[in-house]
């Protein structure tokens, strides 16, 4: 963006979520990168903290993913009803430890709940190892749905009662579609939807600060097992009013594209 900036070219910091950075060249350096920008819109209060701080001017809407449209996903309604998705990313605080005490969790939720379990890689290259791992140990139905087209991994939900995820598009197009989401969080992205939407879930962070005690990570597989029940049987989704608010805010993304460059576009044909 800087170099982009020094060539007298326009740059937009369009959606985006701010931090963690924890280095001083880092917070100098996006500092300086979004207090030359056109324009700036981000998606969640914790972005506009680090824009309040810089003095540089934003604008805050959800994320633009909630305005996207869904696309129908080949075979979703032929495989067994209940259906849950699980879209888990390679991190080091996934360890392998708490990889495998999520995959005796779920073995255990599958078998309480007789549910089709579907493993979504985001980023298949990063993601797709882990539902293979997962995969062969589940005792009932399962699918990996490794989807390219950003519209069919959102439309992949309209099929799906209930999500747990630690990727944040994931959360984000199950809440969208009407599902029951547990997260899984990594990061003050995920940290700040979960509060943003009241989400239940686990805290990966071996050390997070302030964080709730409901949000610590569980001793055991079975504490993990139960909390999932907990939400598959009374977890409540968005209701479509907040749905709708969410999508219309999240035009506002958009609304700044037209400002700023002039041409008409739409977030399905940026997300295409």
């Amino acid at each position: 963006m800087v170099l982009a900036q020094w060539m007298g070219l326009k740059t937009i910091a369009w959606g985006q979520g701010i931090g963690p950075l924890n280095h001083p060249v880092s917070r100098a350096l996006g500092r300086y990168a979004l207090g030359h920008c056109n324009a700036v819109s981000v998606r969640d209060s914790g972005s506009m903290v680090w824009l309040a701080r810089w003095q540089v001017p934003g604008m805050q809407a959800p994320d633009p993913v909630w305005a996207l449209e869904s696309a129908t996903v080949e075979g979703l309604w032929d495989l067994p009803a209940p259906r849950v998705a699980l879209a888990l990313r390679p991190h080091p605080w996934l360890t392998e430890f708490r990889l495998d005490q999520l995959t005796q969790a779920l073995v255990s939720f599958q078998k309480a709940t007789g549910t089709c379990v579907l493993l979504v890689p985001f980023q298949p290259s990063k993601d797709l190892p882990i539902a293979e791992y997962i995969q062969p140990r589940l005792p009932g139905p399962s699918h990996i749905y490794a989807l390219a087209n950003p519209r069919q991994l959102k439309g992949l939900f309209r099929g799906v009662e209930m999500v747990i995820g630690m990727r944040l598009h994931a959360l984000i197009m199950a809440a969208a579609a009407g599902c029951r989401c547990f997260a899984l969080s990594y990061d003050p992205k995920v940290s700040h939807l979960m509060t943003d939407l009241n989400l239940p879930g686990f805290d990966l962070n071996p050390q997070p600060p302030g964080v709730d005690m409901a949000h610590h990570w569980p001793e055991s597989a079975a504490e993990i097992t139960q909390r999932w029940l907990e939400i598959y049987a009374n977890g409540e989704p968005l209701s479509p009013d907040q749905i709708q608010s969410r999508v219309d805010r999240a035009m506002m993304h958009q609304d700044m594209l037209h400002d700023v460059i002039g041409l008409t576009c739409s977030l399905s044909s940026r997300y295409s």
